[in-house]
């Protein structure tokens, strides 16, 4: 009788809970399907004459960027896992992860531009350059800018929840012998991973594939940075359409959202079909060719990752402390603090950030970790795809639902307004990076307590959440941010009242003070990077001295 009571009031519990997410993320996407479904907002859109180019190139840079990113995470997996290396492949991912999509791009910019640092340091020997040449190495109108910018953001990310899976001990400890069974009928190490192992990998990383899938098919702000400007891609498109006070203008922007959203479910669907026909064929034995299991590029590859994110870490700092810097100087003939002390003045900008941040991320880790504790895993599993709605619908058509909401219920401009749409961003990321360690600990803990005579809350206080105080540490920080890189719904549901690091320095990019935009797209990343600092140390292992007699 009193377990029968115990699980009515767990279920309850997750009942309580799922309310709690499920009723904004259900009528966020409900509200924005609405405005965007007007027939006369779809025939203008038909009619418009950039509609096809800016489709096109939204597919082929988020098919493009995916499919890079998706490659060069599984060939570093593959090289770190069979040389027991995973741990130096994920030393430098915290940095990484931290970096904000924005911020990566702002660096890119300054590093690629005809006046940017890759121009300015062969010009002296190789070019004879002494003024910036008219060309298109960023806002190209092939989105070859864009793609690498993608390809350098997303590929730690897919190593890093890759990692989440690989560290579980039961997960782990299995597939290493099944890596080692694999060796003893003839097969190479790397063939045996890419046979037995990736599989089965690849089924785990199926929601961080389409968060990715999505992010690079409907990416705003990055596209704004060093994105195709002419015609832009359809979500930039959409976002300048909804910008628009003419009500007609406003709607074509939602339905081109819907669009996206289609052309998101119909790239998906694709790509999870053709990973199932993949299946089936190593099922019937149709394995990996040794040329594709090979990848002897992957060290260079990890070196080249790091250069990139080296690079840009610099190129941000120097510029933003640089003065007078005419081409084709490599370094700047001048040095000032004058932007940050810009930065300095606007602190109400920084207190609204970190605010926003760590409001969100710790009402998104509060509920995940009750989740997880109290909801059926036959619930979690069915209702995965709800939650994960935020994460995978694009960020236009997101936001005109947020919009609507704030609307009824009169949060649009508030304080409040703005942390709920955080929350709900944030969230689908923190349950992503804590559920493998959480659904992964090993019960019998929870049975030893119990045969012990300790209570269920002992037990969580005492036992497990000390031992999986690093994993709910790092889910917080990448919720932290998430939250900072926020651009869309930061501008749209604050009503231009809330400012952030993240949209001032987009803004800022657009215009020439290179210094000042530095300045805010160094700070943009100091402070996640401080987040992943910080709960490094809170989920070091707790050390023990020695006693002796």
């Amino acid at each position: 009788m009193r377990l029968s009571s115990n699980v009515s009031r767990r279920h309850l519990g997750a009942g309580a809970l799922l309310a709690l997410a499920a009723v904004p993320v259900l009528w966020t996407a409900l509200e924005a399907l609405k405005t965007g479904s007007h027939p006369a907002a779809w025939r203008a859109l038909a009619q418009d004459p950039a509609l096809t180019h800016a489709a096109l190139l939204t597919l082929w840079t988020g098919l493009a960027s995916t499919l890079l990113a998706w490659w060069g995470a599984a060939a570093l997996l593959a090289r770190g896992f069979v040389r027991q290396r995973l741990a130096r492949l994920l030393r430098g991912l915290p940095v990484m992860l931290a970096t904000p999509h924005a911020a990566l791009a702002i660096g890119f910019l300054f590093l690629l531009a005809p006046s940017g640092w890759l121009l300015r340091a062969l010009s002296p020997w190789l070019t004879g350059f002494d003024s910036p040449p008219p060309w298109p190495t960023t806002q190209d109108p092939w989105g070859l800018g864009l793609i690498a910018a993608l390809v350098a953001k997303e590929i730690p990310f897919l190593l890093w929840t890759a990692a989440t899976q690989l560290q579980r001990d039961d997960v782990r400890q299995r597939w290493r012998a099944e890596h080692a069974l694999a060796q003893t009928l003839g097969y190479a190490p790397r063939r045996a991973f890419w046979l037995v192992l990736w599989p089965q990998l690849a089924t785990r990383l199926r929601w961080p594939l389409l968060a990715v899938l999505a992010y690079g098919l409907t990416v705003v702000d990055m596209a704004l940075v060093i994105g195709p400007a002419s015609p832009p891609t359809l979500a930039v498109l959409a976002w300048q359409w909804l910008q628009d006070a003419d009500p007609a203008t406003y709607a074509q922007g939602a339905a081109a959202g819907v669009l996206l959203a289609l052309m998101v479910l119909a790239c998906s669907a694709l790509w999870l079909g053709l990973q199932h026909l993949r299946r089936k064929a190593l099922a019937h034995g149709h394995g990996v060719r040794g040329s594709v299991a090979r990848t002897p590029g992957s060290d260079i590859g990890l070196w080249l990752l790091v250069g990139v994110y080296a690079a840009v870490l610099l190129a941000l700092a120097v510029g933003s402390v640089s003065g007078v810097w005419a081409f084709p100087a490599v370094w700047p003939q001048s040095f000032t603090t004058t932007a940050w002390q810009q930065v300095a003045q606007s602190s109400d900008t920084v207190v609204t950030t970190l605010w926003m941040a760590v409001g969100s991320s710790a009402m998104a880790l509060l509920w995940s970790v009750a989740w997880l504790e109290l909801a059926p895993r036959r619930w979690d599993d069915a209702l995965r795809p709800l939650l994960y709605l935020p994460l995978v619908l694009p960020a236009v058509l997101w936001v005109v639902g947020l919009y609507g909401v704030g609307l009824q219920l009169r949060l649009e401009g508030q304080a409040s307004g703005l942390l709920i749409a955080h929350t709900l961003m944030v969230l689908p990321y923190v349950l992503l990076s804590l559920s493998p360690a959480y659904l992964g600990f090993d019960p019998r803990y929870a049975q030893l307590n119990a045969s012990l005579g300790r209570s269920s809350a002992a037990f969580l206080l005492r036992v497990k959440w000390p031992l999986l105080k690093r994993s709910i540490a790092s889910a917080a920080a990448v919720g932290f941010a998430v939250s900072v890189a926020q651009y869309l719904p930061t501008l749209y549901v604050g009503a231009g009242r809330f400012a952030s690091v993240t949209t001032e320095a987009v803004t800022l990019a657009s215009g020439g003070q290179r210094s000042l935009t530095s300045a805010y797209a160094g700070l943009q990343l100091a402070l996640p990077v401080l987040a992943f600092a910080l709960a490094a140390w809170l989920g070091r292992p707790r050390r023990f001295r020695s006693t002796t007699a």
